[in-house]
């Protein structure tokens, strides 16, 4: 029998320096055996499921999520009943409805779903999504004031606000009501807003906390559509319809995918594909999709392009795109975005390169330090998030990246590894005096730095989370579902594998490794350094594969060395690629090692 600690493959060291990992411990293995004869599903299936900690008696449910079986009562949450009614008196009187949102895709979703829902009822509500350089995040003073210059009598805050309690103080002296739908973490002293539903907020046990903003704004509506029918309203708006930005928004908001979301994305997918929303088939074709749309374009494709419009453009693009019905008004706004997000990427390459020369002048031939902290005056603050992203993926520890302003202070973004709580150090940096603002989540972080902060800030770091970034980098590896080859990998098998999805956060995207492979051809492709290669079994089947972001990485050298033939283990992700009616699949590479 294989031993519980032996390595996937023999690997104990990957060109990336990973461990490989049999995904499935010994219970999930018996669980694995257990759905597949209980419940007829394939091996591979039960296999994948049980490795995500699915039982016998979830399995049928977990791969056909229903809404009408996770759908709480809308009322579990705390403070829906009276926000709901306030909503419908505001529809009931023809009120102008003025709304703030973020300005990601949660927030651009979140006010698409209000203006589609509001429109229903011939309500053309005014809103506002701050400039992320100019504004920052959530309600401002000035903002509430031009949408009450616009008639606004209710202003509701979609995606933001829990902790504004300033601006929504000030809205409410100027005579308006404010309605707040969030899921950030609450203050334990909410704002003084006429109502307030965040699942996140302390007094609420309706165990709704996972959900994105978007998805907290539908059950807003669910409840809101149920007050107007009390009232005898008829002719309501059919909300199934509007899943395809829930989706959307659940999917780019990186919230697990679990319960009620499964449910929200499965659905919302099935929406989208029927194209009933002009706007998203319309970034769809601008972005260059083929094939019916999944939850890796949504989160890789598409989210980027309404995102760029709040990093380095108008804010507002995204919403006007989701929510409108004129197809040449589509088109435009598409490909504004699409432009855009080309200029984001040139921006985030250029700035890339230089952190990365800065991160491994700081790393030299040792192991470097435990946080990269980099810093420089030619970045924009609308990608310093992405960098850090970029910065945490290359060298697999925390990492920051700050703009800095012409004073020697700065705004940036942090992103962590698992087990690596970055928010709760960064608000303990506040508190400690070494930072002007900050704040975040385990995973995230955003932060503020005065005049002669940063180098403080970098020593505070590295010397308060040391000790997490060795224990979480000693236990880190890559979990592997199964052992493939080229042959096996057709697109029967991965529409198989795609029955437990949608993949993205909390249900990982199914890793397979393919052992001795031959790397037949490798090339540096595109201007982010993509590395594209070809793998072959031996047997004459051959696999088209590529490796995002790797020219330059041990794993790009390791396929590029290896062109002529080598062998290696290689492991990734597959999916079908359509291009021009065809079928193909392809294998996303994110390790590889060479054999014994």
């Amino acid at each position: 029998m294989k031993l519980e600690t032996e390595a996937f493959l023999g690997v104990e060291k990957s060109v990336t320096g990973k461990r490989w990992i049999d995904r499935l411990d010994p219970a999930a293995t018996r669980m694995a055996g257990a759905i597949s004869q209980q419940t007829g599903m394939s091996e591979i299936l039960a296999r994948i499921i049980a490795a995500r900690g699915v039982s016998v008696e979830a399995a049928e449910s977990f791969i056909a999520p229903s809404i009408r079986e996770l759908m709480p009562d809308p009322s579990t949450l705390a403070g829906m009943d009276g926000l709901a009614e306030r909503l419908a008196d505001a529809i009931m009187g023809k009120e102008t409805i003025g709304l703030f949102g973020d300005y990601d895709v949660d927030g651009a979703s979140s006010v698409a779903l209000m203006l589609r829902y509001l429109g229903h009822f011939g309500i053309d509500a005014p809103f506002h999504i701050p400039d992320r350089i100019f504004e920052g995040y959530g309600p401002n003073n000035a903002a509430m004031e031009s949408l009450v210059a616009k008639g606004a009598g209710l202003i509701v805050t979609l995606d933001c606000g829990t902790a504004s309690h300033g601006p929504i103080t000030h809205a409410r002296n100027l005579g308006v009501d404010v309605l707040v739908i969030d899921h950030h973490l609450a203050p334990a002293q909410l704002p003084d807003a006429d109502g307030l539903v965040n699942p996140n907020r302390r007094d609420d046990i309706s165990g709704l906390g996972y959900l994105c903003a978007t998805g907290v704004a539908f059950m807003v509506l669910v409840a809101t559509n149920r007050s107007l029918r009390q009232r005898g309203v008829s002719g309501l708006p059919d909300l199934m319809a509007m899943l395809d930005l829930v989706a959307l928004a659940t999917v780019c908001d990186v919230v697990p995918l679990m319960g009620l979301n499964r449910a929200f994305v499965t659905r919302g997918l099935e929406v989208m594909r029927a194209g009933g929303n002009v706007g998203l088939s319309s970034l769809a074709i601008a972005a260059r999709v083929s094939g019916p749309l999944n939850a890796y374009q949504l989160g890789f494709m598409l989210g980027p392009r309404i995102n760029a419009g709040g990093r380095i453009g108008d804010a507002g693009l995204g919403a006007r795109l989701l929510s409108t019905a004129d197809e040449y008004e589509a088109l435009t706004l598409a490909q504004r975005l699409d432009e855009l997000n080309g200029e984001r990427q040139r921006i985030e390459v250029a700035a890339v390169e230089q952190a990365v020369a800065t991160a491994e002048m700081e790393i030299g031939d040792g192991p470097g330090p435990a946080v990269l902290v980099t810093a420089s005056p030619d970045w924009h603050q609308g990608i310093v998030g992405l960098v850090a992203a970029r910065l945490k993926e290359r060298f697999g520890r925390p990492a920051f990246a700050i703009a800095l302003g012409a004073d020697g202070g700065g705004t940036g973004s942090g992103r962590s590894i698992p087990k690596v709580d970055l928010g709760k150090a960064v608000i303990d940096a506040v508190n400690g005096g070494l930072l002007a603002k900050g704040g975040g989540h385990a995973m995230a972080a955003g932060v503020t730095l005065a005049p002669g902060q940063l180098g403080p800030f970098r020593q505070y770091m590295v010397d308060t989370l040391a000790d997490d970034v060795f224990a979480a980098r000693a236990s880190d590896g890559c979990k592997i579902d199964a052992a493939l080859t080229a042959r096996g990998a057709n697109p029967d098998f991965v529409r198989t594998v795609e029955q437990a999805g949608p993949f993205g956060a909390g249900n990982s995207t199914p890793v397979f490794a393919f052992p001795a492979h031959q790397v037949k051809f490798a090339e540096i492709v595109g201007a982010g350094g993509h590395v594209r290669c070809t793998i072959g079994s031996g047997d004459g089947a051959n696999l088209k594969a590529i490796a995002f972001r790797a020219a330059g990485s041990p794993l790009g050298e390791a396929l590029l060395k290896a062109r002529d033939g080598q062998r290696l283990h290689v492991a990734g992700t597959l999916n079908i690629d359509h291009w021009q009616g065809r079928e193909s699949v392809q294998l996303r590479v994110i390790d590889a090692a060479v054999p014994g």
